[in-house]
C-alpha cells in the first residue's frame, strides 16, 4: 500500500506561507520554531526539492513552492473548518475573517454594516482590508472577498451578492440649461463625466427591449477614477454621467440629481463575494456571508440580491 501524503508537513507549510516566517507559523500552531522548521525539511527531503529560500531575514518560496502552495492551503483551511464543523464549538463561530474589499465600495457600503456584525457574533472578529490591487486571496490568507466587477480567477468559489444599477444623470439645473436627453443619441452633444478606470470610458452602452443594444460615444473635461468624486460636481451641474445608483440615490430622492432615459438600461455591475478553493467554508466566513446578504437586500439601491 503506498504511503499516504505528508498531510501535517503541508498544513505545516501553508501556515509559514501565509505567515511570512518559521517563529509565527509556530506561534499560531502552538509548536516550537525547531519543529516547525524540522517539518518543512522532512516534506522537502519527502519531494527531493527546495520549497523555501530561507535567509535571515525573509523567506521565499521557489518555483516549486509556488506550485504546491494552493493545494497545500486548501489541506490547512479544510481540515481546519471540517474541525471547526464537527466539533460541538460549531455552533458558535468563532475566529476572525480576513475580507478584502474595493475601497470604495468598503468605505461606503462594508465599513457602516461591520459594528452591527460584531455586535450580534462576539466571539468573531473581523481583519477588513481596504484595497484595489489584485489580491491572492490563498496566499494572503483572506477568508472572502467583495468584488466590484467580473471576478477574473475561476479557480475561487464565486457568489453573487447583488448588481449595482446604472442610471443616467444629472442634476435638474443642468437638463435646464443643456436640455434633457430624449433618446441615448442625445448624449453625443452633452457634457459627460467620464470615468479613466473603467475600460473604454468614452463610450456608454444601451439596451432596449424593442431597439437593441447602442454604443454611444461621449465626451467631456472632467475625468475621475472613483465614481463616487464625480457626485458633487454632478450636483454643481458640470455635467451628465452613468454610475452605480448607490453613489447617487439619496441626491436622487430629494431631488439634487435627475434620471433620464429611463426606458433605455446601462448593463448592470455584478458585486461578487469570493472565498477561497476548499470545499468547507468556516462558521465565520458563513455567518458574515449571509449577514451581508441579509444586509445588502434592505438597501434602497441593491438589486438582485442573491438569498
Amino acid at each position: 500500500m503506498p504511503h499516504l501524503p505528508d498531510f501535517e508537513a503541508w498544513a505545516v507549510f501553508a501556515k509559514v506561507v501565509e505567515r511570512g516566517s518559521f517563529s509565527a507559523a509556530a506561534e499560531d500552531l502552538g509548536l516550537s520554531k525547531t519543529t516547525v522548521s524540522k517539518i518543512i525539511t522532512r516534506l522537502e527531503e519527502r519531494m527531493r526539492t527546495t520549497l523555501l529560500h530561507r535567509t535571515t531575514r525573509q523567506l521565499s518560496l521557489t518555483e516549486s513552492g509556488r506550485s504546491a502552495l494552493v493545494r497545500a492551503s486548501r489541506i490547512l483551511s479544510d481540515g481546519a473548518a471540517i474541525e471547526e464543523d464537527i466539533s460541538e464549538e460549531a455552533a458558535t463561530p468563532r475566529g476572525t475573517v480576513k475580507i478584502a474589499v474595493t475601497i470604495t465600495f468598503g468605505l461606503e457600503h462594508l465599513a457602516p454594516v461591520i459594528p452591527d456584525f460584531i455586535a450580534k457574533y462576539p466571539e468573531v472578529g473581523v481583519d477588513l482590508h481596504l484595497t484595489d490591487d489584485a489580491i491572492d486571496m490563498v496566499a494572503e490568507g483572506y477568508d472572502l472577498a467583495v468584488r466590484v466587477g467580473a471576478a477574473a480567477d475561476s479557480s475561487l468559489l464565486i457568489s453573487r451578492l447583488f448588481s449595482f444599477r446604472l442610471p443616467v444623470v444629472a442634476s435638474p439645473a443642468y437638463f435646464e440649461r443643456r436640455g434633457r436627453p430624449v433618446h441615448p443619441r442625445d448624449l453625443e452633444g452633452h457634457e459627460a463625466l467620464l470615468f479613466s478606470h473603467v475600460p473604454d470610458h468614452a463610450h456608454w452602452r444601451f439596451q432596449h427591449p424593442e431597439h437593441g443594444s447602442l454604443v454611444v460615444p461621449v465626451a467631456g473635461r472632467f475625468h475621475v477614477n472613483n465614481g463616487l468624486a464625480a457626485v458633487p460636481a454632478l450636483v454643481a451641474g458640470l455635467g451628465v454621467t452613468v454610475l452605480p445608483e448607490s453613489f447617487v440615490w439619496r441626491e436622487l430622492e430629494d431631488g439634487r440629481l435627475e434620471e433620464v432615459l429611463a426606458d433605455w438600461t446601462v448593463p448592470s455591475i455584478p458585486v461578487n463575494m469570493l472565498t477561497p478553493p476548499r470545499r468547507v467554508r468556516p462558521a465565520r466566513v458563513r455567518v458574515m456571508i449571509e449577514f451581508l446578504r441579509q444586509r445588502f437586500m434592505t438597501m434602497p439601491w441593491a438589486r438582485g440580491v442573491e438569498v
